[in-house]
């Protein structure tokens, strides 16, 4: 017999809004898990985690992006708190693992909120204002201009944050790699300033040699070796040919069917075939090239002809790779060959050469006059610390690139926290508007608490340090010292952040809250049949429906 099941369908608001409450404090639980898992790899004393995937492979790291890419939730919170980690290094390249503690804070504060029954609503609009004001005070109180050709003070910059990584005893030469390549890729049209590192600053990493062996190669290096064992493997000033096209005969695109009568049509097609490389050849030498990359294959025979006329052929580039020379070298990539003219040559290169490194052969096209793409070479012990190395790398390529672009500097160490929750403070506003002020002082508690400091003590001190610091002196820069977990003044120990990523984790991290915040149910859209196919809905099933 079924139970009647009118009474229960008869849902009180009472109920709803409790059970509204009960996922919104769930979904705060599971922000809070993911940012205590991410607490420890904040500041120059980072933990790093090691993880291991299906494959039995693993990865060492202590990048917050990382780590969360790797890890598996079946929470959706938890699954958009990792979501932001990854727009975090999309949008800025650094600020991964702040972003996750500070929007993990962001939720912690408004729970008690949530508990003396004040509605989200209401949370969320005092958060709203909290950001908006959070952004004018970090723009117009707290940061200091910079100016972009001062290399010191770039340099420094980067430092800091390099600094807190696992490349942090080599920094000196991390710094050089990355203001090298991004001045190296950086492009300025019509007014406009172009810094795209992802397309033209490859990372490529060959175990072996030390860390200290690493540079920025002022042109491309590519995992090739040339086609034919004859041909040159040392050119100065050589004359480049990019092509896209192979240099073969075609093959028929799906069946082909080719009658012959006699044997003398056989020897016309061969004949037809080889003429056809040759006319690719005759093109290519025309224009007297030293070196032919192209992005397809390369006949044996073409590869006799290109050898006899002394030049020295390369196939099966990436599509990127080409690009990159292209850019290096100032030629143009070729579709048809009967198309090259003398223009479409690149002489901007200074050497060409093959070198073997470990048990592979590289190609290198070096010593280029201006070249608007570069190769860093990373070498290293293992593979492990050839990635950790290269994720550390990415993250100081992002800070030069971003002040390139937005050149304005913030005090670190927690400085900055500080400085904005005591100026959010300053307006007396109470409840969840001041919880964010509380909220903003878990980056300098954290920093203590990876130190090992007494995290009470330091945090009552630097409270009282900008509390008492007098208005109109400009920002208040002290900050934690995540060496030693002591009080430093950040322009003293030369510890700066670019603007546009402490934007962009505050922006995050606030509007992440807002947006769990705004949950009060969530629905699984999967039906649950019994074996039988039939059987209550999940819904049905939570409101108790259903079974005999």
């Amino acid at each position: 017999m079924y139970a009647p099941q009118q009474p229960i369908l008869i849902l009180s608001k009472n109920t709803k809004r409790e059970s509204g409450r009960k996922v919104q404090l769930e979904n705060i639980n599971a922000g809070k898990t993911i940012a205590d898992l991410i607490r420890t790899c904040l500041g120059p004393q980072a933990m790093m985690k090691m993880l291991m995937d299906p494959m039995g492979g693993i990865v060492m790291t202590n990048d917050g992006n990382a780590i969360l890419r790797e890890i598996t939730v079946q929470h959706p919170a938890a699954k958009s708190m990792i979501e932001i980690a990854r727009t975090q290094d999309e949008e800025v390249g650094d600020g991964t693992t702040s972003v996750i503690v500070l929007a993990g804070e962001m939720l912690a504060v408004a729970e008690q909120f949530l508990k003396q029954q004040i509605h989200p609503t209401v949370i969320i609009r005092a958060y709203r204002e909290a950001l908006e004001d959070m952004v004018n005070i970090l723009q117009d109180e707290v940061s200091i201009e910079l100016n972009r050709s001062d290399k010191n003070r770039l340099a420094d910059v980067i430092k800091s944050c390099v600094g807190t990584k696992f490349i942090g005893r080599w920094t000196d030469m991390a710094v050089r790699i990355a203001l090298d390549a991004v001045e190296t890729v950086s492009l300025t049209e019509n007014g406009r300033t172009e810094i795209d590192i992802k397309k033209y600053a490859k990372v490529e990493k060959i175990p072996g040699g030390s860390i200290e062996d690493s540079c920025v190669l002022r042109g491309i290096m590519l995992n090739k070796d040339v086609t034919h064992p004859k041909m040159r493997r040392y050119i100065e000033k050589p004359r480049i040919v990019l092509l896209d096209c192979p240099l073969e005969y075609k093959k028929g695109e799906s069946q082909t069917n080719v009658e012959i009568v006699g044997d003398q049509d056989f020897t016309k097609l061969l004949q037809i075939e080889e003429e056809h490389v040759a006319r690719l050849c005759a093109d290519i030498i025309a224009v007297k090239p030293d070196v032919v990359f192209t992005e397809k294959g390369v006949s044996d025979l073409a590869q006799h002809f290109l050898l006899k006329a002394g030049i020295t052929a390369i196939r099966r580039l990436r599509k990127t790779d080409n690009n990159r020379l292209a850019r290096a070298c100032g030629a143009t990539i070729v579709n048809r060959t009967e198309e090259l003219t003398e223009k479409d040559v690149g002489t901007g290169a200074g050497l060409f050469e093959i070198k073997k490194l470990g048990d592979e052969y590289f190609c290198f096209v070096t010593e280029c006059d201006d070249p608007k793409a570069c190769t860093i070479l990373l070498r290293g012990a293992s593979k492990d610390v050839l990635n950790e190395t290269e994720r550390n790398l990415q993250d100081a390529l992002h800070v030069a690139r971003n002040l390139m672009l937005e050149p304005k500097l913030l005090p670190g160490g927690g400085a900055v926290e500080m400085a904005v929750s005591q100026a959010l403070a300053k307006k007396q506003i109470q409840g969840p508007y001041r919880a964010v002020a509380q909220a903003l002082e878990i980056i300098p508690r954290t920093l203590a608490q990876n130190c090992g400091a007494n995290t009470i003590r330091t945090l009552t001190a630097l409270r009282a340090k900008h509390a008492s610091h007098p208005e109109g002196k400009g920002p208040c820069t002290w900050g934690i010292d995540g060496i030693t977990g002591q009080l430093a003044d950040m322009q003293e120990k030369n510890i700066w952040e670019p603007l546009s990523v402490k934007l962009q984790v505050y922006k995050t991290a606030v509007e992440t809250a807002i947006l769990l915040l705004r949950i009060d149910d969530i629905v699984s859209g999967s039906k649950k049949r019994g074996d039988d196919g039939t059987g209550p809905s999940p819904a049905a099933a939570a409101a108790g429906m259903g079974g005999e």
